[in-house]
């Protein structure tokens, strides 16, 4: 008898281990959650890229929780055409979709793409859309399972509003502006899927126009230690390489022609660095909400941005063109802490694009993605310092007859101007970028640089080759079926 209470007992000790080792599997194999600060408008000026006056104290601490990429790109840099690119991870020259208006809204046009918030819905994730994910409010709308809207500008001071001012110091809280508003959202929303899985995607607006934030943002900066750029153009520059900067001339305080004067310059660096503050502060929120529901050791963070932006720089504003200015981004990610092979507080210099982040996350959830002209990023986020692509890839359209095309190999950009519908190469554009995101100089048909440019102009051709067809030959994608020049090829 002694003997089989002890076997009983034997049995019951193994049964238990068991199910502890099961439960134990269980938990490192189930399928985490996933945050994207979506940012609009924001350039790598940041302190944890090196930024000397900007105060970001909250994305530098996240930096330094995971993986930051300093040679991220984005397709096009205009807020429409490079969100529906993120949320397909599909460039704009594969859906044909390049525009602000209903003509590059995703699901008009291309009904049938697969895009990420579908692709985690379907495999029974909750997921949330809170402010300005897509650039229209409506378009993919049905596959969140939360979507709260991005809201109008708010304006604290008498006039502003009516004017539509470029910028405002308001004596008043967070919440008053709308991005305090999405961090509120977001905080709430996280408080009641804890215990789902989730994909929660929080677009913040600032700093995009206006660059509203409260004073006591505006107060963490002195004024007179910012300086103005140069308003020299470079030097053989296409005629239609910058813009005219509309964008900013459509708001109150700003000339409707001409040069920005130095006082106004600085007014406006001022209030978008300020916006930037603000922003980061809200971002500092949301990841205090994970730490104290104890989510962040299942959820993965992604902080990006649409496209960069200039302040200044050439005498332009805004984005709209192919400059490294503003198509380079700041990315930071950071793994799940229980990730066993995460890493922390890592630079990479590594190339890669918005694109890449959908099929990223879709393979850290499991998820077997739609097919996408980006390439997963995980192996990479182990080992940050491991050989990676040769080139980076984004485009802006002039009208209807112009295309320009642009490559990076991180130190060089060059950018064919090309007929729309034939391909004829019209102009070049040749830049040096090892030390600076401004450069002076095309030296596109030089001599001494000539192996240089036929190195990206091979690397051009291979995503962008002279016989495709026109860029405004709009296909009807059924699957998600990429460009046959696609990074997964």
């Amino acid at each position: 008898m002694a003997k089989q209470v002890k076997y009983i007992f034997f049995v019951m000790a193994v049964l238990m281990l068991s199910m502890s080792l099961s439960i134990h599997v269980n938990a490192s194999q189930k399928q985490p959650n996933v945050v994207i600060f979506l940012i609009d408008d924001l350039r790598v000026d940041l302190g944890t890229y090196g930024n000397k006056h900007v105060i970001s104290p909250n994305i530098d601490e996240l930096a330094k929780q995971g993986v930051k990429f300093t040679r991220a790109y984005a397709q096009q840099a205009i807020c429409g055409p490079s969100r529906v690119s993120i949320m397909t991870g599909l460039r704009p020259e594969t859906t044909g979709l390049y525009s602000i208006d209903k003509a590059g809204r995703l699901r008009p046009n291309q009904p049938n793409i697969v895009s990420m918030p579908q692709l985690f819905k379907e495999n029974g994730y909750q997921t949330i859309s809170i402010g300005k994910v897509y650039h229209s409010v409506t378009d993919d709308q049905e596959n969140w399972t939360t979507h709260i809207k991005k809201l109008d500008n708010f304006y604290a001071n008498d006039g502003n509003k009516e004017r539509k001012f470029a910028y405002e110091a308001g004596e008043v809280e967070d919440d008053f502006y709308k991005d305090g508003k999405v961090a509120n959202d977001a905080i709430a929303t996280l408080n009641k899927v804890k215990d789902d899985k989730f994909l929660m995607v929080v677009g913040f607006s600032k700093p995009h126009l206006p660059f509203n934030a409260p004073k006591k943002y505006w107060d963490l900066y002195d004024r007179n230690e910012f300086t103005v750029p140069s308003r020299k153009k470079p030097d053989n520059m296409f005629r239609l390489a910058l813009t005219n900067w509309n964008e900013l001339r459509m708001y109150g305080g700003i000339p409707k022609d001409g040069d920005v004067s130095d006082e106004l310059t600085k007014t406006l660096i001022h209030a978008y660095y300020a916006s930037v503050s603000y922003m980061d502060a809200q971002v500092g929120k949301v990841m205090q909400a994970l730490d104290d529901l104890k989510l962040r050791d299942n959820t993965m963070i992604v902080f990006m941005s649409d496209h960069g932006y200039k302040l200044g720089e050439y005498g332009a504003w805004n984005k709209h063109t192919n400059m490294e200015l503003d198509t380079r981004v700041p990315l930071i990610i950071s793994r799940e802490t229980a990730h066993k092979n995460r890493k922390a507080n890592v630079t990479s210099a590594a190339l890669i694009e918005n694109i890449d982040i959908f099929p990223t996350i879709a393979e850290v959830a499991g998820l077997s993605p739609p097919k996408t002209d980006g390439k997963s990023l995980t192996t990479l986020l182990d080992n940050p310092g491991m050989s990676w692509d040769k080139a980076a890839y984004s485009l802006f359209t002039r009208g209807k007859k112009l295309m320009g095309i642009s490559v990076t190999d991180g130190i060089w950009r060059y950018t064919e101007w090309r007929n729309a519908d034939s391909q004829e190469v019209l102009f070049k554009e040749l830049y040096l970028h090892e030390d600076s995101l401004v450069t002076f100089e095309n030296v596109a048909g030089q001599t001494k640089y000539k192996l240089v440019e036929q190195n990206l102009k091979n690397l051009l051709d291979e995503n962008f080759p002279t016989h495709a067809p026109s860029f405004h030959n709009k296909p009807k994608l059924a699957n998600n079926a990429a460009s046959p020049t696609t990074k997964n090829d």
